[in-house]
């Protein structure tokens, strides 16, 4: 059995201080309900992505641009929690993997429901 790669290790690290960090240390009204869903940590340990969607939809823009606002400080925090020689820059994307899903089971059900016509 071989070990998961580093890269992998590190990312399942960054993303519960990522979630721990969204959760309680960030201020900032238009991120409650942020949840992280995902991270993809590059295998040289420089970029990570976190993908993160909204309990509440409305305020979608807002809070992906107060995400890419406070960048800079939730790497410091993740740079304190995390122990590595290289602290990866963030970057936040919407997850829209939900959204698909939820409309590709709204087309099999017309697609179904045409069919017992």
């Amino acid at each position: 059995m071989t070990a998961p790669k580093r890269s992998a290790r590190v990312a399942s690290q960054l993303e519960a201080a990522l979630a721990e960090i969204l959760a309680r240390e960030v201020s900032d009204p238009r991120l409650a309900g942020v949840v992280v869903t995902r991270v993809e940590l590059t295998d040289d340990l420089g970029l990570l992505s976190a993908h993160v969607r909204l309990l509440d939809e409305s305020g979608r823009a807002g809070a992906m641009r107060a995400l890419d606002r406070a960048s800079s400080r939730i790497r410091r925090e993740l740079g304190a929690r995390v122990k590595t020689r290289i602290v990866p820059q963030v970057r936040f994307f919407y997850d829209e993997g939900q959204d698909r899903q939820a409309r590709v089971e709204q087309l099999l059900r017309e697609i179904e429901s045409e069919k017992k016509r």
